[in-house]
């Protein structure tokens, strides 16, 4: 680090990524990052690289690719609106999030669901049938 360098002008990646709540462990952002799931101004790197303000992050998530904005660096895991305040996302990526989310919606409507849980004939009935196939 330059001596001019304040400390608090980077991060490590996994730190960031589990400061501001994208991932519920530091141990799950390591590994997304060590598995290529995360990218830094478009480049693969490591979990330990470290973040200065204005890196793009492009990272998958549920499997909806999210393009992100490094605005600040949190001291600590805190609130929510907090955590929000330490990145942009973009619109193009927030455009695509809400279209991915509408087909899971249209797509869980299709599903047949039942009104109810199976009472115990049911689903004695259920396991018959099973076994009958099998």
């Amino acid at each position: 680090m330059a001596p001019n360098d304040a400390p608090d002008d980077r991060q490590r990646l996994d730190k960031w990524l589990w400061n501001v709540r994208l991932f519920k462990t530091r141990s799950q952002a390591a590994a997304a990052v060590a598995g290529g799931k995360v990218k830094v101004n478009g480049e693969r790197t490591k979990p330990a690289h470290s973040l200065r303000a204005g890196d793009c992050l492009t990272l998958a998530i549920n499997d909806d690719p999210t393009e992100l904005q490094v605005l600040a660096f949190a001291a600590r895991r805190g609130p929510a609106a907090e955590a929000r305040a330490c990145y942009i996302e973009s619109i193009k990526s927030q455009e695509r999030k809400q279209a991915n989310q509408q087909l899971r919606q249209l797509a869980a409507l299709s599903r047949p669901r039942p009104d109810s849980k199976p009472d115990k004939r049911e689903r004695r009935q259920m396991e018959k049938l099973l076994r009958d196939i099998e």
